[in-house]
């Protein structure tokens, strides 16, 4: 029997509440589709900071190499200043493990409500492929003369060809496995940022014309994406960008698939161990109350298994929780869905 090691990072507020369900889940599709899970939980996270004073170990990078994957719940905690647990984990495990792919399916499910007028779930389907370990994120800049009148902050956007042409090569790749409308957008602002996206352009097209001449490509700059993300959503089929553009225009994507409840993102590093977590956040203030919705774990757990090739168990994870949402839940907010954290999960479960 195939077996997996995958590490879990339950983390802080009501992360470790959704990532019980979504192991619930994945147990109960390896045990249907003929493999094994053997996971290994770290307690990386806020309470781990307040006691110790250690964000993340030293060892702790290269001992999730020896893992398949990471199972994410969510990190953020009330008592720890913003950035802090963010940038030491987070920010860290995805540069240090080269998780340079940021995958965000834009997938309305039946049931959910959306909050553009007229749009339903044969609308909004498309993925967004962000570029994970470039642009402003790096922490590239500076700042002088702080405090005073003069105070000058420069943080720079920088790119290699070497990660635009990866990260190209993933997005054309997806396209064609997806194999919908075969049609790979590039999001960028060529008429401003000059330099940047004018390297990205030439990528796209070099790549595309010797690589992959049936994936059809177009190019929209960032502020007519945000705009045709509203008014047309169905024009999509995968949209490639760089961190920054991609960071922003992934959250107005949740919002049109149903909001944070349900959307889920990986950070793909396509040789070697990727991550996956729902979007939503650690929610503190929902905490032990059993309300939360866990569906977003639970479909960060079914892309985490299509991503190791198991996509029959991915593919019943996905119409399991779209049944859930057609057919059972009221809502996706906590404390209004009709049904507590574990029921939701074991109704996914029970389907799968």
């Amino acid at each position: 029997m195939k077996s997996y090691n995958i590490a879990v990072l339950p983390g802080d507020g009501t992360g470790p509440e959704v990532v019980q369900e979504g192991v619930k889940v994945l147990n109960a599709a390896a045990q249907k589709y003929g493999f094994k899970l053997n996971m290994t939980n770290y307690d990386f996270g806020g309470d781990r900071y307040l006691k110790t004073g250690e964000v993340l170990p030293a060892s702790a990078t290269e001992e999730m190499k020896k893992f398949d994957s990471i199972f994410l719940g969510a990190i953020g905690h009330p008592d720890v200043k913003p950035g802090i647990l963010e940038k030491g984990i987070l920010l860290r495990l995805r540069f240090e493990l080269d998780q340079y792919i940021n995958l965000r399916p834009v997938k309305l499910f039946p049931g959910v409500e959306c909050p553009l007028k007229n749009k339903g779930p044969e609308h909004i389907d498309y993925v967004v492929v962000r570029e994970n370990s470039g642009d402003a994120y790096t922490g590239t800049g500076g700042v002088t003369m702080k405090g005073t009148l003069h105070e000058v902050a420069v943080q720079s956007a920088v790119y290699s060809r070497f990660q635009v042409d990866r990260c190209l090569k993933y997005a054309f790749e997806y396209t064609q496995k997806r194999n919908k409308k075969n049609t790979l957008a590039l999001c960028g602002k060529t008429n401003v940022l000059t330099f940047l996206y004018d390297l990205w352009e030439r990528a796209f097209h070099e790549m595309g014309d010797k690589q992959y001449p049936t994936i059809k490509r177009e190019y929209y700059h960032v502020d007519a994406t945000c705009m045709w993300m509203v008014k047309n959503p169905e024009w999509f089929d995968v949209i490639v960008t760089g961190n920054m553009f991609g960071d922003i225009i992934t959250d107005l994507g949740a919002i049109t698939q149903g909001g944070m409840g349900i959307a889920a993102g990986g950070n793909i590093n396509p040789e070697g161990v990727s991550m996956f977590e729902p979007i939503g956040g650690s929610a503190p203030k929902y905490t032990g109350m059993n309300i939360i919705n866990p569906l977003a774990a639970i479909c960060a757990g079914g892309m985490m298994l299509s991503t190791l090739g198991e996509q029959k168990a991915a593919d019943a994870i996905e119409a399991a929780v779209m049944d859930i949402t057609a057919n059972k839940l009221k809502s996706l907010a906590a404390g209004k869905m009709g049904y507590s954290t574990t029921q939701v999960g074991d109704l996914v479960a029970e389907r799968v």
